[in-house]
């Protein structure tokens, strides 16, 4: 991804993301208004993204569905201290993340980084995609399953944090700026953590990219 490229993503959201918090607004209104059955809309909208995310942190399927149903009751018996200050998108997201770095924190659980799930854009991403294509039949599949074994390896050495910035990142596809909103930290320790992190991971793969 060029700097041009970088900048925009980190700092401008787009007129789909702007529409979308609109609406969710709204529906919180109505929720906070006394119409319960409209918080069911947000979690027919949201459930399977937070879910994802979820899954990829803890890679645990029966974690992933508990701690995503205990973020939506958590959101909906907070929903009256929702101002509207971020969008609803993030602030749910917050509150899935927090429950589920708290639940590594204290299970001390393995998260796994899938292959199949990274972006190509990134510098490290690509060279991960461009060294599997130069294998093919059994060598490929062999080549990718040590591959991702040292990937996963390599995640371990980052902290949790580390390791949740670059899955919104890279997997959830999150700007900085929303990223640094839902951990509430600044969007220049965002870039930090995922620059450390990606020094790291390349370092650890490298073997298998040269």
């Amino acid at each position: 991804m060029n700097a041009s490229k970088t900048i925009e993503k980190t700092l401008v959201a787009s007129p789909e993301r702007k529409l979308e918090a609109d609406a969710d607004l709204d529906t919180v209104r109505q929720v906070q208004a006394g119409d319960v059955a409209a918080f069911d809309r947000l979690i027919v909208k949201y459930r399977e993204r937070v879910l994802g995310i979820v899954y990829n942190m803890t890679s645990n399927r029966e974690d992933a569905s508990d701690l995503t149903q205990d973020a939506f009751i958590k959101a909906f018996q907070s929903i009256h201290r929702f101002q509207g200050q971020s969008s609803f998108f993030t602030w749910l997201y917050r509150i899935a993340v927090n429950s589920t770095l708290s639940h590594l924190r204290k299970n001390r659980l393995r998260s796994f980084f899938s292959l199949e799930t990274i972006r190509e854009e990134d510098p490290v991403s690509r060279e991960v995609i461009d060294a599997l294509t130069d294998k093919t039949g059994v060598g490929r599949e062999t080549f990718v399953r040590e591959l991702q074994e040292k990937l996963n390896d390599a995640m371990q050495k980052l902290s949790i944090n580390h390791r949740t910035v670059v899955t919104l990142f890279e997997i959830e596809g999150l700007s900085h700026q929303e990223i640094a909103e839902i951990m509430e930290c600044s969007v220049g320790t965002v870039r930090s953590r995922l620059h450390y992190a990606k020094q790291l991971l390349q370092a650890e793969l490298q073997p298998y990219l040269t």
